[in-house]
């Protein structure tokens, strides 16, 4: 919790002016039943209506001050909570871009856009109401108890006759509900990520007439989580009528003795204790008891943010998987452009089997290196490993003959033009999603990647050509659009290397065909290409064969062909009998 309230040192000024306003506003509080017990006592008694009108203007003066001063406490505060919100979701969002993929697996991408919004919400909403109970409440605590003694200390001790039975319940209350917020906010996550995966998998299951079948499993855990919040809430519900109910009682007593006695009253020297001293006297025991009532609310209120603070803490403080070294290293320009393993292993967090074993292997600068193999033969991961989206978990991988761990990531990323396996375009123009490999690029070099991406033929025949928009979710856009989209904005950067992971699978065999060819003669980088389809990689310089994480294969279409079983089988499959000979 002090972890996360660290960030409040960013508006201290709007903390200082609400606490000042939140002061005077309860200082002005404080005023009204004495002035009210002065006209009454004196006023009324001896029916001075010039005193009463004194009095009464500054009664009104004092209200009219505290309005205003009560409004820009309000301000202040909403303005303080809402920007210490803006503060940690802007942390948040800032740390989630340095961790590794591993680091978000780890998480959860559910779990972290709860604690982007939910959490953010929970310690927002905190920050709002404990600056107004936390500064108020003590002030009405101690300002009405000093005024309630000041007129009568006897009476005054019925009121701290129901403290420890306030205290008691709030810590029942506590140990109660504590492990309930902590369950809430898992089922939170699982309800988002249930959410999460029939938005993205809408297609799918409507394709097999899921709709029921998902639809009863999101019932359930909503329904639950309901359950839950209910039950929680019929907790909370109670707390702060049994304080009020103990703050009557004592209240009730008061006015019991106060009645049977009211000659005690007189015992006071400094004030002619009369009906206005007892009804100001009340006031102010209703202020002592509301702040008490306060006080046993952010007994529940504390423990539910400090909840959501660790869920927060736990981002912000997560050490990335994956990070620079202390000084990194420049490549070796000699060998720029190459990409080397050297005994590669590698297994995932939460894999019991290595994904890859001992990989070794050359990528020669300028050359076309593809890597082929079956379904979860670790073609992806092995990918993956180059830009350092998952580090190595033994052995290396050398970008222009430096360790990949050596280098920046700026430094490497700048240098590599990768098309991901999923073609994730963003919403806004073409143009901006080019851009997004080069925002310095000019129009010609624009023009240079959306030909040879083979991506002018439909973009030529869309309404605004690069200026056409992308939609949400891309929907406005078949995959083989998206996919050269996304081959276009690698071409756009200027890189040492390319990244092409399966990226080809959703072109006819003619695109396909064309896009090679052009890449071919415009592209003079390294390119190292995962693919499924022998035909995209016929005529790579050297074939990489994967099976179960290990290289079974290394050479050439011609080469393979006779010495690899594995190769021959995957062309067999997909090319005729004349490609075996």
């Amino acid at each position: 919790m002090i972890r996360i309230l660290g960030y409040l040192k960013r508006i201290r000024k709007d903390i200082a002016l609400s606490m000042i306003f939140i002061v005077l506003g309860q200082l002005m509080t404080l005023l009204l039943p004495l002035l009210m017990s002065m006209i009454i006592n004196k006023g009324i008694k001896n029916a001075d209506m010039a005193y009463i009108k004194q009095v009464g203007l500054q009664m009104i003066v004092v209200s009219a001050i505290g309005v205003v001063i009560s409004s820009l406490s309000s301000f202040y505060t909403s303005r303080t909570a809402t920007s210490y919100g803006k503060i940690l979701r802007e942390s948040l969002f800032l740390k989630v871009e340095t961790l590794s993929q591993s680091d978000i697996d780890t998480v959860g991408t559910p779990s972290l856009i709860t604690r982007c919004t939910n959490d953010v919400k929970v310690m927002q909403d905190f920050i709002l109401h404990s600056m107004r109970m936390i500064i108020s409440a003590p002030i009405m605590l101690i300002g009405g108890t000093i005024m309630a003694f000041f007129l009568n200390a006897k009476l005054a001790m019925i009121i701290f006759s129901v403290v420890p039975l306030i205290a008691l319940v709030a810590f029942l209350a506590v140990k109660i509900v504590v492990p309930i917020f902590r369950k809430r906010q898992r089922m939170v996550d699982e309800l988002n990520r249930t959410l999460r995966e029939k938005i993205t998998g809408i297609r799918v299951i409507r394709a097999f007439n899921k709709e029921p079948y998902e639809d009863a499993k999101f019932n359930d855990r909503n329904e639950a989580l309901s359950a839950l919040v209910l039950r929680l809430q019929r907790m909370l519900a109670f707390l702060l009528p049994i304080a009020i109910v103990l703050g009557i009682l004592a209240l009730d007593a008061l006015i019991y003795i106060a009645t049977k006695n009211i000659d005690a009253m007189t015992d006071v020297e400094k004030i002619q204790n009369t009906v206005g001293d007892l009804q100001a006297f009340v006031v102010y025991m209703i202020m002592i008891i509301f702040s008490l009532s306060m006080a046993a609310a952010m007994f529940v209120i504390v423990p539910r943010a400090n909840i959501s603070a660790r869920r927060i803490a736990q981002v912000l403080d997560l050490e990335p998987a994956v990070r620079d070294p202390e000084q990194p290293k420049p490549i070796d320009e000699a060998r720029r452009g190459e990409v080397e393993f050297r005994h590669v292993s590698f297994s995932y967090l939460d894999g019991a089997q290595p994904v890859l074993s001992d990989i070794s292997f050359v990528a020669e600068a300028g050359k076309t290196t593809a890597i082929i193999g079956g379904t979860g033969s670790g073609k992806s991961s092995l990918i993956n490993l180059i830009p350092r989206f998952y580090d190595v978990t033994e052995g290396q991988v050398l970008f222009g003959g430096v360790d990949v761990r050596e280098l920046s990531q700026e430094d490497l990323h700048s240098r590599i033009g990768l098309v991901p396996q999923r073609s994730n375009l963003f919403s806004g123009t073409i143009e901006d999603n080019l851009r997004y490999g080069d925002e310095t690029a000019d129009e010609a070099r624009l023009n240079r990647a959306v030909d040879i991406s083979q991506a002018r033929e439909f973009i030529d025949e869309l309404p605004k050509g690069l200026q056409s928009f992308v939609s949400q979710n891309v929907t406005n856009l078949s995959g083989g659009q998206k996919q050269r989209l996304a081959i276009a904005r690698a071409l756009v950067r200027d890189a040492d290397v390319y990244l092409f992971d399966d990226s080809f699978s959703a072109l006819d065999f003619l695109t396909d065909a064309r896009l090679r060819a052009a890449m071919r003669e415009a592209i003079h980088a390294t390119v190292l290409i995962v693919a499924q389809r022998v035909g995209t990689i016929l005529n790579a310089d050297k074939i990489i064969v994967l099976d179960n994480g290990k290289i079974v294969g290394e050479g050439k279409h011609a080469e393979l062909v006779q010495s690899c079983p594995i190769y021959r089988e995957i062309v067999a499959s997909q090319l005729s009998k004349e490609a075996l000979s």
